[in-house]
């Protein structure tokens, strides 16, 4: 699908729900430290809550097992990755990451430069969520320029 036919798709908007134990400290770190502004937050009974925060736009990365194993090596010296990794895109890697290390995420994996030209770091945040910080050092034409990139 290109990004011309991309107002057809069936799909309005991409949510991933994570179950936090520690809800308070999972909204300040993503709503407060990283700064994800809150669309609404419902409260009902039984102390049941949930915030929805926006993202910015979504996109799904599929990568098999092979690319998986790269990134790690790339990003995090080899550590392996949760199944399920949330990445946010950023304008300033090094400075989000140490704000978010100072907000109570660990540190997997300083920002360090890819080679597909981002800058990412790797952190382990609330609700056992494994996020990677990336900022974009070329654009999307100039990397699709180079060698193993296909755009549709």
């Amino acid at each position: 699908m290109t990004s011309e036919s991309n107002s057809q798709s069936p799909v309005r908007q991409m949510r991933l729900i994570v179950e936090a134990n520690d809800y308070d400290a999972a909204v300040a770190f993503f709503r407060d430290a990283l700064g994800l502004p809150e669309q609404a937050a419902f409260e009902g009974e039984g102390d049941a809550r949930v915030a929805i925060l926006e993202a910015g736009r979504a996109t799904l990365e599929i990568s098999n097992p092979a690319q998986v194993r790269m990134i790690d090596h790339v990003e995090a010296d080899g550590q392996p990755s949760a199944k399920i990794r949330i990445a946010f895109e950023v304008d300033d890697s090094a400075a989000i990451t140490k704000d978010l290390t100072n907000a109570g995420a660990t540190l997997i994996a300083e920002p360090r430069e890819t080679p597909w030209k981002s800058l990412n770091s790797r952190l382990e945040a609330p609700a056992g969520l494994q996020v990677t910080l990336f900022q974009e050092l070329e654009t999307i034409d100039q990397r699709s320029s180079k060698p193993g990139f296909k755009r549709p």
